[in-house]
């Protein structure tokens, strides 16, 4: 398995995870670990896509990656759910 393939899998599982937490009520979508984990996992995709020259997902994941990062930082501090 190469670095790309590990980054990018590793990836693709943060947003899943986040997605089923989310979907299951256990982590809502207003939160900053939502928005925290939807940014490392796209951030992470993104880096993979770059990795391996497949550049209509490196556009999808860094915009994708900029708008969880948006999220993030204008969820209220002290907002942990």
């Amino acid at each position: 398995m190469k670095l790309s393939d590990i980054i990018a899998s590793t990836g693709v599982a943060i947003l899943l995870v986040a997605f089923l937490l989310n979907l299951y009520k256990k982590l809502p979508a207003q939160s900053r670990w939502y928005s925290g984990l939807n940014f490392l996992g796209a951030g992470l995709c993104g880096i993979s896509s770059y990795m391996i020259d497949f550049y209509p997902f490196v556009v999808l994941e860094s915009i994708w990656a900029a708008f969880a990062f948006v999220s993030f930082i204008k969820v209220p501090r002290g907002t942990s759910e």
